[in-house]
C-alpha cells in the first residue's frame, strides 16, 4: 500500500514553497494556506479584487518568469506573516495583506521578473477558496514513482518541487495515477475524489534552486508518454488529517 511521502504548500501563487509534517483537509476547500495569495500583473484582463476565482492568466508565474522558482517560503499561520529567500535576493518577511508589506515584497522580487513581460503589480487574496489552477478547490497529488521515471528520461536527477504537488505518495507503478480519473482516495484520514490530471507548463523547467530553466521536462513528457500531464486534481469530499507516512488506499 502507498504511503504519503511528502506535503507542500504555495502560500503565494508561484512565490515559493514550505515542506509540512502534517496538515488538516476539510470537505470541499483546498490544501490550507496553499496559494492563499497571488500577485496580479499589470496586463491583467479579470479583476482579482472582486473575491471570485480567476484564471491564473492573470497573475505572475513561473511560465512568464521562470526565477521566480528559485524562492523558497516559511509561513507563520498565527501573525499572517511570510518569509521568502532566493539565491540571488536574499531573504525576506512581510505580511502580504499589509500595504507596506506588499510595497516591500514588489520591490523584493521586482529583479526577478523580465522588462519585456507584464510586471508585479499587487497582492492579492482569496483566503477560503485559495488562486489553484483550477475552477474549482482541489488538491494535487503526486507520484513519486512517476517523477523517477521522468528522470529516467530525462538522464539525471529532478527536484521534486518542479511539480509543486500539494501531497507525494510513493507509488509503485509511474503514471498510474492517471488512470485513476473518478475513483475515491483514502489519504490519511482524509477522502479525496480524483478529478482531472495536472496539464503542465514551462514552471517545470526552471530549477527551484536557481530559477534558471534547466531540464525539458515538457519535452520528456511528450517523448515518453505522448502526453504533458504530471499529478492529478483531486477534491476533498470527507475532513481527515493527512500526514508524512499515512497509507494511502484506493476505494473504488
Amino acid at each position: 500500500m502507498a504511503q504519503v511521502a511528502a506535503l507542500w504548500r504555495h502560500p503565494i501563487k508561484s512565490h515559493g514553497r514550505e515542506a509540512l509534517h502534517s496538515i488538516a483537509l476539510a470537505a470541499g476547500m483546498p490544501f490550507p494556506w496553499d496559494r492563499r495569495w497571488a500577485v496580479v500583473h499589470d496586463a491583467a484582463a479579470d479583476d482579482a479584487t472582486k473575491g471570485e476565482w480567476i484564471p491564473c492568466q492573470n497573475f505572475m508565474i513561473g511560465t512568464r518568469t521562470p526565477g521566480l522558482a528559485g524562492i523558497w517560503a516559511r509561513l507563520d499561520e498565527a501573525k499572517g506573516e511570510i518569509t521568502l529567500r532566493h539565491a540571488d535576493l536574499g531573504e525576506i518577511a512581510f505580511s502580504p495583506d499589509d500595504p507596506s508589506g506588499q510595497t516591500r515584497f514588489l520591490d523584493w522580487v521586482m529583479p526577478l521578473c523580465p522588462e519585456t513581460r507584464a510586471r508585479p503589480k499587487a497582492v492579492v487574496a482569496l483566503p477560503d477558496r485559495g488562486w489553484t489552477d483550477t475552477d474549482y478547490p482541489s488538491v494535487t497529488l503526486m507520484n513519486a514513482a512517476s517523477h523517477a521515471a521522468v528522470e529516467q528520461q530525462i538522464g539525471r536527477p529532478l527536484e521534486r518541487e518542479r511539480w509543486r504537488g500539494n501531497i507525494w505518495f510513493d507509488g509503485d507503478v509511474p503514471f498510474e495515477e492517471l488512470g485513476w480519473i473518478g475513483k475515491r482516495l483514502r489519504v490519511g484520514r482524509a477522502i479525496l475524489e480524483v478529478r482531472e490530471p495536472v496539464k503542465r507548463c514551462l514552471h517545470t523547467a526552471a530549477n527551484p534552486e536557481t530559477g534558471q530553466r534547466d531540464a525539458d521536462t515538457l519535452g520528456a513528457l511528450d517523448a515518453g508518454w505522448g502526453h504533458r500531464n504530471f499529478g492529478i486534481y483531486t477534491e476533498v469530499v470527507q475532513d481527515g488529517t493527512v500526514a508524512v507516512g499515512d497509507q494511502l488506499e484506493m476505494l473504488t
